[in-house]
């Protein structure tokens, strides 16, 4: 493997580079050089080929140069060391921040280190600075050559990260400020070493060959500086807004791989002409994209969407018009939205609300609030919020969570007291109560016999975003059958020239299962369809009453629905409430094993499957207050581990083999939507310690993998893990761990999760987690006091 020529950064142009040519290194935390690059040529021909990396859609500040900006690129103004922070006592002293992992693993070079280690005196160390200030500052005179320094003697793995598991020596000598880079100061572990290689890899992709840098910035407690990085840069990383200028990469696609897709695509309701307009202008603009524009026909069927799948394309969002002050001439351009993970430019259907969560702690309300607009558009012209807005999800939906999602925002934008917002309220509930109705309780997701809801979208073939070969073991007995190759036999199942219903029942399965969010889970496999599952009718019977207290507050208690002219009261939504809440008691509720339980209505039987969904009757307030003290007693114990909550019990998943591999959404990997949905609705309840003890064990998990991962933040988590709780085997990997040098996005409601969390955390267990202290032995030493804020 190529080193340093392959290191992969993010380019983004700095926002004015011209000032910093004018200012010397003394009057501005950069300094920007006016010295000869000292790498040698080839790394010179090595920054050309960095250079010339295809940039992806990034966020709306994406010019945004964190250099510019001394309180956001430097963090805390003076060393950890020194520090007094306000929820310690007057002259308080904190300790140096932990630099290697304190639970159980140490990197084998560290242990060889201590055996052969002897004392010797340091040389050329500068520590005037610090007695002087309270605070030390780096010099680093060559980025470019102190960053392939750190990597060829700390990456031992060659990952471009600096981890527990890399054997070098975990120390690195650095110019100070004050001597100019003339005297040096040695920068030691895991933790600092990492930070430092992140904030080298940030200043080499804004072009800057000298930098000074606080050794706060570098020792900073990781769970401020993780915080601090959701907020300012994460976030920012994740936001998309379509306009002119984007469009032709936001609607590339790489995951079809046909000739017809090549050019980028984007479809357009029929009966928005203003958008369609707009499109047209942006392919105008820059023709060398070959950006094609195509109108969507009034009736989208299913027939319809398999026709659509060797010519995909981006689905069109909502925006609103903006008008130039000085020409007057108005303009369209998209609301913003969040995407999960940095790869993706599509809004997703229920990651958004988990990110609008994060998003207003952040005080983003412009980017929740553009993600519930989003999905008005949806629900109008397409008739359902979309797992994505790609075309081939036009038939698939998602978790429904419009109505809490436009409350949480209605109260950030002013609430009653704005008319703006009661405006933006009612349409919400307008939408929702429209996609209630057409999707959720009509066929063929809802269930007449039961009168509960599963997940069951319609669609024909194979779903094409798949990765070519990901059905081929299921496909493969067939080319025996009709003597064909994999490819001839996809061609003639998508296009209707051979009848196989056990293959049509299993892609309606598969369907499901992406539907539900899910993707993939012995829980749903082969049966998906046919479930009428705890978190969906959690999350209906929460629709239902969200919509009766709209009606009852904002439409004069008579909603005259405008898409089929019917009536209703408020009376009328708690009573389908009341009777969905009897049917889920009657068909779902175990008192035995307190579990909500699925209920397959295909052979009339309630399944066995022990998964943390059963929490989202507490989140929506589904359940009784008996229920919820016999789901604490009888079920918490069995999902609740190191990590916080595991998606089910070991028990329900079964055995792993080479023949049965690992399912992402099983034991033992936890995800962030189970632990706030369960954080959310424990408090609710009443059993806020049991909460506060649940988030803190996630939240340790987060800052582990951080504190020893190189930055690390990801899709998903092996919750049972002290070590490395961020390696996922299982399929689709894990997002968010395939970083060069920097993490600049995390993962979306892994973020949310981190900031959510922290909510429940006093000044104690902050620390705590700053130091990696793991759940048992810091509930251990708790006061007896302390432990009843974790339920102990």
């Amino acid at each position: 493997m190529e080193r340093l020529g392959n290191l992969k950064t993010y380019h983004f142009p700095p926002e004015n580079n011209d000032d910093d040519s004018s200012q010397s290194p003394d009057s501005s935390p950069i300094g920007g050089s006016t010295t000869p690059n000292l790498l040698s040529q080839n790394s010179d021909e090595q920054g050309k080929q960095m250079s010339r990396t295809p940039r992806r859609v990034s966020s709306t500040n994406e010019y945004d140069d964190p250099f510019s900006n001394a309180e956001i690129y430097y963090g805390p103004e003076t060393d950890p060391r020194k520090t007094t922070v306000k929820y310690l006592k007057p002259g308080t002293k904190l300790n140096r921040t932990r630099t290697m992992s304190v639970f159980g693993n140490i990197s084998t070079s560290r242990q060889t280190m201590l055996d052969d280690h002897y004392l010797r005196r340091r040389g050329s160390e500068d520590d005037s600075y610090l007695s002087s200030k309270g605070n030390r500052r780096f010099f680093i005179e060559n980025v470019d050559a102190t960053l392939e320094e750190l990597l060829r003697n700390e990456d031992t793995d060659r990952n471009y990260q600096i981890t527990i598991e890399d054997k070098g020596p975990k120390v690195i000598k650095v110019g100070t400020a004050n001597s100019f880079g003339f005297n040096h100061i040695s920068i030691r572990g895991t933790y600092m070493l990492s930070n430092l290689l992140q904030e080298l890899t940030i200043a080499k992709s804004f072009g800057r060959h000298q930098i000074f840098l606080d050794e706060a910035r570098i020792n900073e407690d990781p769970v401020n500086r993780l915080s601090r990085l959701i907020t300012n840069q994460f976030w920012n990383s994740l936001t998309r807004r379509i306009d002119l200028y984007n469009i032709g990469e936001m609607a590339s696609d790489g995951k079809i791989d046909t000739p017809e897709a090549k050019n980028p695509r984007v479809y357009v309701p029929h009966n928005c002409p203003e958008q369609y307009a707009f499109y047209i202008q942006a392919a105008q603009m820059n023709p060398s994209l070959k950006l094609e524009v195509e109108y969507l026909p009034e009736a989208i069927t299913p027939e319809y969407v398999k026709s659509l799948n060797r010519t995909p394309g981006l689905l069109a969002l909502a925006m609103e018009e903006h008008v130039n002050p000085s020409t007057g001439e108005a303009s369209l351009i998209g609301y913003p939205y969040a995407v999960p993970g940095g790869r993706f430019n599509e809004l997703y259907g229920w990651d958004s609300y988990m990110i609008a969560l994060g998003l207003l702690e952040s005080n983003k309300v412009d980017v929740a609030k553009g993600m519930v607009e989003h999905f008005m558009f949806e629900i109008k012209h397409y008739g359902k919020i979309l797992n994505a807005n790609r075309s081939y999800y036009l038939c698939r939906s998602q978790p429904p969570f419009l109505t809490d999602m436009a409350n949480i925002v209605f109260d950030r934008i002013g609430g009653d007291n704005n008319p703006s917002a009661i405006n933006f309220i009612k349409r919400a509930f307008v939408s929702a109560i429209k996609e209630y109705k057409s999707v959720w309780i009509s066929e063929p997701r809802y269930d007449q016999e039961t009168g509960l809801s599963c997940y069951h979208p319609d669609g024909i073939g194979i779903p094409p975003e798949t990765e070519p070969d990901h059905f081929d073991t299921i496909l493969y007995p067939y080319t025996k059958k009709y003597n064909c190759s994999l490819e001839e036999l996809r061609k003639m199942y998508n296009n209707g020239d051979i009848k196989e219903p056990a293959l049509d029942e299993f892609f309606l399965h598969d369907r499901a299962v992406r539907e539900s969010g899910h993707d993939t889970t012995y829980r749903f496999e082969g049966v998906c369809a046919y479930l009428a599952t705890i978190d969906l009718n959690s999350l209906l019977y929460k629709y239902e009453t969200d919509i009766a207290d709209a009606i009852e507050k904002y439409f004069g208690d008579k909603f005259v629905d405008p898409n089929d002219y019917s009536v209703s009261t408020s009376a009328d939504w708690r009573k389908l409430a009341n009777q969905r809440k009897e049917r889920v008691n009657k068909y779902m509720w175990d008192e035995e094993s307190g579990f909500f339980f699925d209920y397959n209505v295909h052979i009339k039987k309630r399944t066995s499957y022990e998964s943390a969904t059963t929490f989202w009757a507490l989140w929506s307030g589904l359940a009784t207050p008996h229920q919820a003290q016999v789901m604490i007693e009888k079920t918490l114990p069995k999902l609740e581990v190191l990590g916080g909550l595991v998606c089910c019990t070991e028990r329900s998943r079964g055995p792993i083999s080479i023949n049965r591999p690992f399912r992402q959404w099983d034991y033992p990997f936890g995800w962030a939507p189970h632990q706030i949905l369960a954080w959310k609705g424990l408090e609710d309840y009443g059993y806020k310690g049991i909460a506060t003890r649940l988030s803190y064990r996630w939240l340790f998990m987060m800052t582990k993998a951080f504190v020893d991962f190189n930055g690390i933040v990801v899709e998903k988590y092996n919750v049972t893990s002290g070590i490395d709780p961020h390696r996922v085997e299982a399929e689709y990997g894990n997002q968010g761990a395939d970083f060069k040098g920097v993490a600049k996005e995390g993962f979306g409601w892994v973020n949310s999760s981190y900031l959510l969390g922290l909510k429940y955390m006093d000044s104690h267990a902050r620390r705590a987690l700053g130091t990696c202290i793991p759940p048992d032995p810091f509930f251990k030493n708790l006061r007896p006091d302390q432990m009843k804020t974790y339920d102990l």
